[in-house]
């Protein structure tokens, strides 16, 4: 007998299948789905933002670098005296210098604002443009700490300004094209 306003309760496991889903599909489906309920707690979690932003920071600077590396202006009389496969290991032992230096530094940059954004976000339980600015600012002050007071909020300011800017982008309407 089924009660008006009164929602139906089932016994685990045995809870009605999305459309499409067999009974004898079940059990493949509750695992899929148990890891996606993994895969959604995972991603929601402050260290996991962080380390990812972190790796997305590395990989980004060291391709930047390397691509800058290609218009870097090299000196012939440098390496005169060295042979071209002596010449070509200093150049991509230089280049990868160059990458490993630009990479830590996008990556130190990338997980300190998404950290700080994601606990930001997780203490308000709100997700909305004071977020980033708040993260920005501290991220910035942060950055700019061994360069005196003036430098902190100079910091602060500007990487809070740039992180407005870049949500505001993130976070415009795109018009329909109806």
């Amino acid at each position: 007998m089924s009660l008006p306003l009164v929602a139906p309760v089932f016994p685990a496991g045995r809870e009605p299948l999305p459309p499409g889903v067999t009974e004898e599909e079940r059990e493949a489906y509750q695992q899929a789905k148990k890891y996606q309920d993994m895969m959604s707690a995972g991603m929601e979690s402050c260290v996991t933002k962080t380390v990812i932003a972190g790796a997305g920071g590395f990989a980004i600077g060291g391709l930047f670098s390397l691509m800058s590396s290609s218009f870097a202006y090299e000196d012939p009389l440098l390496r005169q005296n060295l042979s071209t496969q002596q010449k070509a290991r200093e150049i991509f032992k230089e280049m990868g210098r160059g990458m490993w230096k630009s990479g830590k530094g996008f990556g130190k940059v990338g997980a300190l604002f998404a950290g700080i954004e994601c606990v930001i976000e997780s203490y308000r339980a709100k997700n909305d443009m004071v977020n980033p600015v708040l993260a920005g600012f501290v991220a910035g002050g942060i950055l700019a700490r061994n360069s005196g007071p003036k430098a902190v909020v100079g910091g602060g300011l500007a990487f809070a300004a740039f992180s407005a800017a870049i949500d505001l982008f993130l976070r415009r309407e795109t018009p329909d094209d109806d």
